[in-house]
């Protein structure tokens, strides 16, 4: 199998130097070339055939926000990743460039205390990304196994549930979901400001999610839904009581799960150990739901790398919830919908384009009569 072809544009030569070696530590991957800004890129990309490119966002005469919006009108499908620094003006601008066609991002090292250091940082995340994207994992990657957890807000074991027990639960169709559990990952930002902003404002039930994003980020996608929205759309904070048409999104750097306090079901953060290698994840999130709501959830997992959310939605499947993953087609990169398909846990697999729908209709099939407040309160009381 032929090399995967890397072009590096950032106008830093300290940046390109760590870039190139440690993209050239990985024997599948070569450097097809290096550019200092947008407007040599697009003459590179013509002359030395990609297969991915890295692009920094501020760059003299052609920035990485125009230069993606231009490589998306010549090589639509060419994968792109972003380099951005991690504050609010970073993650401002990295949204933008994800909204103009970037595929992934990684955010710069800062603040590291060596040159090593600052490879290895870059080398954790982008090797990853640069592989996910052009369809190659690192190492086949198995089910996830059994996690050591120090989450106290529930019981619910972490290994994978065994599959024949599925059948002792009530059916997902006898459900009515009183609370809508998403998690998401790579391609993300833009599945989530298409799927969210097309749900009705009077959905009816809250919405947890865990979008896989650093601090800063995740308030800014936070913000950035909320402006689009006819829901609510927040980062969840320690003590948020979870409200019906709210979304709380998981902050960069924090599990978020659910607890109750006297009658009331909080948001509650953590900084325990990193699972599937994120914080946050998607498992303890799930766990808590089932925790709290039982079978009556429903269990969207959109477009992703990894496996994150397999064994949550094991969890949701074991006590009869509904699970919904997004189809092959309309993922950036069909890991975790793809591990929850092919595990056979998911009702319907379905296009972006659909969801919103598929996602409204089976939660509003409740009786309509129901009022907010007495939504509240049965949200309050759980199971």
């Amino acid at each position: 199998m032929s090399k995967i072809r890397v072009l590096v544009v950032d106008d830093a030569v300290v940046i390109r130097k760590i870039l190139t070696d440690v993209l050239s530590s990985d024997p599948d991957i070569e450097i097809a070339g290096v550019a200092a800004n947008g407007k040599i890129a697009l003459q590179k990309i013509e002359q030395c055939n990609p297969d991915v490119v890295t692009l920094d966002i501020e760059m003299p005469e052609m920035n990485g926000i125009e230069t993606v919006g231009e490589i998306r009108k010549r090589y639509p499908k060419l994968p792109v990743i972003m380099f951005s620094t991690l504050s609010e003006r970073g993650a401002t601008a990295t949204l933008d460039a994800l909204a103009a066609g970037a595929s992934d991002y990684c955010t710069k090292p800062a603040n590291v205390g060596s040159v090593g250091e600052a490879r290895e940082r870059v080398k954790s995340e982008l090797i990853a990304k640069v592989r996910g994207l052009c369809g190659r994992a690192a190492v086949k990657q198995e089910a996830p196994k059994a996690v050591e957890t120090k989450v106290a807000t529930t019981s619910i074991p972490t290994k994978p549930l065994a599959r024949k027990s599925l059948s002792t639960s009530r059916p997902a169709s006898d459900r009515t979901p009183r609370i809508l559990a998403i998690g998401v990952s790579t391609g993300g930002p833009n599945a989530l400001a298409e799927f969210i902003p097309a749900l009705p404002g009077d959905l009816g039930v809250p919405i947890v999610c865990v979008q896989h994003m650093p601090p800063v980020f995740t308030k800014m996608l936070a913000d950035r839904l909320n402006s689009t929205s006819e829901l609510k759309v927040v980062e969840g904070q320690v003590g948020m009581p979870l409200e019906p048409n709210t979304m709380y999104i998981a902050p960069g750097n924090h599990h978020m799960v659910i607890e109750r306090k006297g009658t009331t079901l909080q948001i509650v953060l953590n900084q325990d150990p990193p699972e599937n290698s994120c914080r946050p994840a998607v498992d303890p999130l799930f766990r808590s739901v089932v925790q709290h709501f039982g079978g009556d959830v429903l269990g969207v997992i959109l477009t992703g790398m990894g496996s994150d959310g397999l064994i949550g939605c094991e969890h949701l499947k074991e006590v009869g919830a509904t699970v919904f993953a997004q189809d092959k087609d309309s993922s950036v990169v069909w890991g975790m919908p793809g591990y929850v398909a092919e595990h056979g846990l998911a009702d319907k697999v379905l296009p972006l384009s659909e969801m919103a729908f598929e996602v409204a209709r089976a939660i509003t099939r409740r009786d309509k009569s129901k009022s907010i407040g007495k939504m509240t309160t049965e949200i309050g009381h759980g199971t």
